[in-house]
């Protein structure tokens, strides 16, 4: 699937999109069309965006932040998505959205606060991670005595955070949502941080054992790699369920040109004025602004 170059104005307010790059629309292939595109609109809370026999686009205010393509063979790579991560405007709507969670009984996985972030991890039925976040402000941000960002995973307060939802009934994620970053389930991470740091300009901003989290503009993180499930996995084959691409959205005319550049220079192809490239597990990156 060739991503459109065309895309709503992100949210200003979103830490994540105050970079020169950052994460867009996520494309998933799907074995059951029907009912991931349920999953998106009524469990997360996404709004139908456009709808055909094979596709579905989902997002908020016009912005499409997942697509989904009919048609999926059975995974042959343990590489490929981690989760997905949407990011929410307010600790209040990462609330509302917990509340929606108890109320309809949706099952989580994880729930943390990782001191730059306070974030809810569940999957879809077909198996793809999600996760739905809040950023702490830039400047709340804990840092390291080399002034590098300080991240941990600790314990959320699940009590406390739900007591600051709203009485009213949820009525989807509000506007200012975004696509904040993406995970993936990478062979080695030496090899992902040769990728997208080395060629693509991304910066290392934290290691945890077995992960690398890299970014653009002093974000936490746009793009992290783990090999928790993953360690020496081969390459992705086309057409494979979970991740089929993702995008980086470039802030201006300059920082795509810039990307462009790198994308050429690390094997990638052009079709349409629409860059791409594959990482070394053959997940694969369109860039668009």
């Amino acid at each position: 699937m060739v991503a459109t170059i065309e895309r709503a104005a992100p949210a200003a307010t979103l830490e994540a999109h105050q970079a020169p790059v950052f994460i867009g629309a996520v494309t998933l292939r799907a074995h059951d069309l029907q009912a991931l595109t349920a999953y998106y609109r009524d469990v997360i809370g996404l709004g139908l965006i456009r709808q055909d026999a094979g596709s579905a686009e989902l997002g908020v205010g016009g912005q499409v932040l997942v697509r989904l393509v009919a048609g999926a063979a059975r995974p042959t790579s343990t590489a490929g998505l981690f989760h997905l991560a949407i990011l929410l405007p307010s600790r209040r709507d990462l609330a509302n959205w917990l509340r929606h969670a108890a109320v309809t009984r949706i099952p989580l996985e994880g729930a943390s606060d990782h001191l730059v972030s306070e974030a809810l991890y569940l999957s879809d039925p077909e198996g793809n991670g999600i996760e739905i976040y809040r950023d702490r402000k830039r400047e709340e941000w804990p840092r390291k005595p080399d002034g590098g960002i300080a991240m941990a995973t600790e314990r959320l307060d699940l009590d406390k955070l739900l007591s600051e939802a709203d009485d009213a009934a949820y009525a989807g994620m509000p506007e200012g949502t975004g696509m904040g970053h993406i995970h993936l389930r990478v062979g080695d991470t030496p090899a992902a941080e040769a990728f997208y740091r080395d060629l693509l300009g991304f910066d290392l901003m934290v290691h945890y054992p077995g992960a690398s989290f890299l970014a653009s503009g002093g974000y936490h993180h746009h793009i992290a790699g783990n090999i928790w499930g993953s360690r020496g996995a081969g390459p992705r084959q086309p057409g494979e369920a979970g991740l089929d691409c993702f995008e980086l959205v470039a802030r201006d005319a300059a920082d795509f040109a810039a990307m462009r550049q790198r994308i050429l220079a690390a094997g990638g192809k052009e079709a349409d004025g629409v860059p791409s490239v594959t990482d070394p597990w053959n997940n694969r990156l369109v860039l668009v602004r």
